[in-house]
């Protein structure tokens, strides 16, 4: 494993869903877990579903873009298949299903909060830069990617380069 994608795990998601919410849930003084089963159980499943999405997308990027999810060792190829077929940002929304599901877990409104900043932050980031930048490194064949297939929520059949 390449010592630029540990790196960029510890970076980014790492710091999204260990540090920043550990941080958050100390000064809060709300380190105990949730005692409502129902929240537990969401939050976890939330939470799994996120991590899945993470690690899954990190290997596509690692795998069929050679490169990895930070911004300074990017993707040499743009990935479109697995569930970069149905949304544009997978990683990101397992990412935030992950914080959500940490919010459940510990009936934090701080770690909701969290959340929704993250959400925000990456929303204007990768509008006004991530896909610029998707634009001048993947050119064409980025644009049809990004006509064909949403940001955020995702499309319901697979979408294919013809």
């Amino acid at each position: 494993m390449k010592l630029s994608w540990l790196k960029a795990i510890f970076a980014l998601p790492f710091n999204a869903l260990v540090t920043i919410p550990f941080t958050i849930l100390y000064f809060t003084n709300n380190l105990l877990i949730s005692n409502n089963i129902y929240l537990l159980v969401l939050g976890s499943f939330l939470s799994l579903i996120g991590l899945f999405f993470l690690i899954w997308t990190s290997l596509l990027f690692a795998k069929i873009g050679k490169g990895t999810l930070a911004p300074w060792d990017p993707t040499k190829k743009l990935v479109v298949c697995g569930p970069y077929s149905h949304v544009r940002n997978p990683m990101l929304s397992g990412v935030i299903a992950a914080i959500f599901g940490e919010s459940l877990i510990f009936s934090s409104w701080g770690l909701f909060i969290w959340g929704a900043v993250f959400l925000i932050i990456n929303t204007i980031y990768f509008r006004y830069s991530e896909e610029s930048g998707l634009e001048k490194r993947f050119g064409e064949e980025y644009l049809e990617y990004k006509r064909n297939v949403p940001r955020w929520i995702p499309r319901i059949t697979k979408w294919s380069k013809k």
